[in-house]
């Protein structure tokens, strides 16, 4: 395929990766941002091995792993339960050495960020995506009625709000407030797993190592406490000593943590949508990431979903002889991947975030023995790693 002119939609994980492959394989790349400086919104995240592979391909690995930490389980309690809820190894058998890498939004952006201008991507801030043209070239749109140049091909990359995107995504009622807080040792909790500890399905909260941000020493740690969409402006009218009481009251082992949050703002409060399309493509146009597919980040697939949407689409560019076949077959080898992750999305993030007195009580006494059975110990694994099914399904090029 001859190389092509390229405009991505958002500076976020899907844009950047896709970015950064493509202008390596020789296209000729525009990213465009709202933000006059473009920069990560919010706070931890995971990635998993199948993003980890991702970044090792683009030989990003190193460079994520000086800033993330490594997380070798995900553990979670309810008080004056007899045994854990959450009870996941990422190596159970201790034959892969696989972990998981939590980091900082801010370290995963920057990781990205350089091996996007490394690559010779162009980045244009300060450009709101409004629309997109349809012919005979695509041009964005952007909200101060300026338009780009033509482009052989658009990436919309801008997130599950993306005005671009035809995707109708069903609002979930819980969400998560999240904040960053310096790294205290505090007996019982280690430092290579991420920690929850849970009331009902009506409340969550944890805690999650996130190594280094760029430019600064100190570790940092994640925290995160679920929240129902309508009760927001309530928490953020009322004392904070009031949230940090329930918080105390639910796991009085996060104090240290929690206890560094003295104002509402330090707190970020996210909501997340279930939604998908069923096609990605239109000539000239592919929607990736949060742009096609939404979920809540209750297995933590969210970063690694965009980083193989984005090198789904690089592979596709590089063995198709024309445009409209690589998008086919982009789509293609996502399809069985993100279906599979986000049904279990839908099913387990009821267990965790949601009204019922019924479904946690299923998950506590008898999805939750079985876990330590060796065969569903791997399986859970694999479920956690985002490789419980090939997430590129490299057989698509020769369809």
């Amino acid at each position: 395929m001859k190389m092509l002119n390229i405009g991505i939609a958002g500076a976020g994980v899907a844009g950047l990766c896709a970015g950064a492959g493509l202008a390596k394989a020789g296209h000729q790349v525009q990213i465009f941002d709202q933000f006059d400086t473009p920069s990560p919104v919010g706070s931890g995240l995971m990635i998993q091995p199948v993003g980890q592979s991702v970044l090792d391909i683009m030989g990003c690995l190193p460079q994520a792993r000086s800033f993330g930490a490594k997380i070798d389980d995900l553990h979670g309690t309810v008080s004056g339960h007899p045994f854990p809820v959450l009870n996941v190894a990422y190596d159970p058998d201790h034959m892969t050495g696989e972990t998981g890498l939590a980091m900082h939004r801010s370290a995963l952006f920057q990781v990205l960020l350089d091996a996007a201008t490394d690559a010779g991507v162009q980045l244009r801030p300060g450009h709101k995506v409004s629309g997109i043209t349809t012919s005979p070239q695509r041009q964005l749109e952007f909200d101060d009625a300026r338009k780009s140049e033509g482009f052989d091909l658009v990436i919309d990359a801008a997130g599950s709000g993306s005005p671009i995107s035809p995707m109708t995504a069903k609002p979930l009622p819980y969400g998560a407030l999240w904040g960053t807080v310096d790294r205290v040792d505090v007996p019982g909790i280690p430092f290579n797993r991420l920690t929850q500890r849970y009331h009902r399905a009506q409340h969550m909260a944890g805690i999650l190592p996130l190594g280094t941000m760029p430019g600064q020493t100190a570790e940092k740690i994640a925290i995160f406490w679920s929240l129902k969409r309508e009760d927001l402006k309530s928490w953020q009218n009322a004392p904070i000593e009031n949230w940090l009481d329930d918080v105390d009251r639910i796991w009085p082992e996060g104090a240290p943590f929690f206890r560094q949050i003295t104002t509402h703002h330090q707190m970020t409060p996210a909501f997340y949508s279930h939604g998908t399309l069923r096609k990605w493509h239109a000539p000239g146009l592919i929607h990736i990431g949060d742009a096609a597919h939404s979920a809540s980040p209750q297995l933590g697939q969210g970063a690694n979903m965009a980083l193989l949407d984005a090198w789904a689409l690089v592979m596709a560019l590089e063995h198709s002889d024309n445009l409209p076949k690589a998008l086919r077959i982009a789509q293609k080898m996502r399809r069985r991947h993100v279906t599979t992750y986000q049904s279990m999305s839908r099913f387990f993030t009821s267990m965790y975030q949601s009204d019922s007195r019924i479904l946690p009580l299923i998950r506590d006494w008898i999805l939750a023995p079985p876990a330590n059975i060796p065969f569903v110990r791997r399986q859970l694994s694999q479920i956690a790693s985002g490789s419980l099914i090939s997430p590129l399904r490299e057989t698509a090029i020769k369809l």
